[in-house]
């Protein structure tokens, strides 16, 4: 009896580390294999929170594999942070918007291929410019601010040694003396770096920001809809929506999940919340998480991306440029755009505030958003930027349900710790997501 039960947590454990996508290779094994997968958790009960991409392949994986699963969802829709809304006539993505790296190996790429999801490339070439007083700059000058921020980071990462707790800022400041104090220097390091890791370059971890794994091939948005890559993961799953977990005891015994729809019991919990939410204790573990754990959840990075739309009756930009830099004095003020004209017939421009004023932006009212926004774009434009027809924006880091965007490595923070959190706690309770894995 309880080799069984130890083979199923191992086997758990296992099926953890594997893409919901390379289920789909299952028809290529032996039958033998196929029936074998299918029984190896057979008998077990599985809740999973959150229904997000890791949970719903985590859900789907251990579904395949014989487990009755039952996934609880604190919000109204299926997806986390990956959520899709269509009323501007084009996808605007409230979280997830790239593939990045799509290359065969990755498990998204392999996920938006099974539903023929339609993508177009992102040329980061195809860029201008703007200083703070709105001037354009020219390509030179723009080759050259990337070139300065390209070399700042190479003398980090050959002259830093691993052990070393500099945050990218004070790295650069020590390294590269004035840096910080270049506007283009700046904006380079917000609009790449800081996009790119979802924190402020201040709360970076010089040695390791950039250490992580990524796949091949330049990166894509999904023009048909981020959201459809969700449909054949949730098909088949029991997932309970509008389900807030509140506590979750594991041990010998099984688990018991406590929601606002009464409890859940099992043999087996996988945890898929975001790290915001560990962060902030909104579920309460009985045994406590141990020592280590809590050390990791507290000293790994969670920050924000903010991204608002505007669509308008006439564009005012030019329609054949993807991307507008503008150099804001606050870092990070919606100091990127992007505009759907160079992949859709929708005038619509997106906007991204990144770094530590990402969380600033997101605590601004709808309308207070919009004015900074708006403030910007005519800070390059002027009049011709006129009055939105409609605007859709994102507040993450106020999320209840998430308290902010992505992961990244702060000062100090190691690599194992993301991929300790992986690790089983009692047979029973398994923490997954991309807080779990520093790779990718």
């Amino acid at each position: 009896m309880r080799k069984t039960i130890f083979d199923r947590r191992q086997f758990l454990k296992a099926a953890l580390y594997t893409s919901a996508a390379a289920s789909a290779l299952t028809a290529a094994l032996p039958f033998s294999a196929r029936r074998a997968r299918a029984q190896a958790m057979a008998g077990s009960r599985v809740i999973v929170i959150g229904s997000g991409l890791a949970g719903l392949g985590a859900a789907k994986s251990l579904s395949e594999q014989g487990a009755d699963v039952v996934v609880l969802e604190a919000k109204a829709h299926i997806g986390g942070r990956l959520y899709t809304d269509y009323s501007m006539g084009a996808p605007f993505e409230y979280g997830a918007g790239w593939i990045h790296g799509p290359s065969a190996e990755n498990p998204t790429k392999q996920l938006a291929d099974a539903v023929n999801a339609q993508t177009v490339i992102t040329d980061d070439d195809n860029l201008i410019v703007f200083d703070a007083d709105g001037e354009e700059w020219d390509w030179e000058e723009i080759e050259e601010v990337n070139e300065d921020w390209a070399d700042a980071l190479e003398k980090i990462d050959s002259e830093l040694e691993l052990r070393d707790n500099r945050s990218v800022s004070q790295a650069i400041n020590d390294l590269v003396p004035g840096a910080l104090g270049d506007e283009g220097m700046l904006w380079a390091l917000s609009a790449h770096t800081e996009f790119a890791k979802g924190g402020p370059i201040e709360n970076l971890s010089a040695v390791y920001h950039d250490d992580d794994k990524a796949f091949d091939l330049p990166d894509v948005v999904v023009v048909s809809g981020y959201d459809k890559i969700l449909a054949p993961l949730a098909e088949g799953l029991d997932i309970r929506l509008s389900t807030l977990v509140s506590a979750v005891e594991y041990g010998d015994d099984g688990v018991t999940v406590t929601t606002d729809q009464g409890e859940f019991e099992g043999d087996y919990v996988v945890c898929s919340a975001p790290l915001g939410t560990l962060k902030a204790g909104t579920i309460a573990f009985e045994p406590a998480l141990p020592r280590g754990y809590r050390t990791n959840i507290a000293d790994i990075g969670f920050g924000s991306v903010t991204k608002i739309a505007f669509k308008f009756d006439q564009a005012f930009w030019d329609v054949e440029t993807q991307y507008f830099g503008i150099m804001t004095e606050e870092k990070g003020r919606w100091n990127i755009w992007l505009s759907y004209r160079t992949f859709s017939p929708e005038n619509i421009i997106l906007g991204l505030s990144v770094g530590a004023y990402a969380p600033i932006a997101d605590r601004m009212s709808d309308d207070e958003m919009k004015a900074d926004a708006l403030e910007v774009l005519r800070d390059v434009w002027g009049d011709a930027v006129g009055e939105p027809t409609q605007m859709l924006n994102t507040h993450w880091s106020i999320d209840p349900d998430t308290l902010g965007a992505y992961a990244f490595p702060t000062p100090g923070c190691r690599p194992s710790q993301f991929d300790d959190l992986a690790d089983p706690l009692e047979g029973r309770l398994f923490l997954c997501g991309e807080h779990t894995i520093f790779d990718y």
